[in-house]
């Protein structure tokens, strides 16, 4: 018999991306409310995506095993 395939959590698909290199990265927190207490040099740096490392990523590798870049 054959084994079975994982299957991908949807949740976690719709969060992450993997890169070309296959690192995960994410959208940052706290970009989407009480902005006007936020500097614009801190919101411009919340938006840039962010790279997982170390446990975090391989948890969510775990998650998302089929994704691809």
């Amino acid at each position: 018999m054959a084994k079975q395939k994982m299957k991908t959590k949807q949740a976690a698909a719709k969060r992450f991306a993997v890169t070309g290199t296959g690192k995960i990265y994410h959208r940052q927190r706290g970009l989407n409310h009480l902005l006007s207490k936020k500097s614009s040099h801190r919101k411009r740096i919340l938006s840039l995506d962010a790279i997982l490392t170390g446990a975090d990523a391989a948890n969510v590798r775990r998650l998302i095993p089929y994704k691809k870049p």
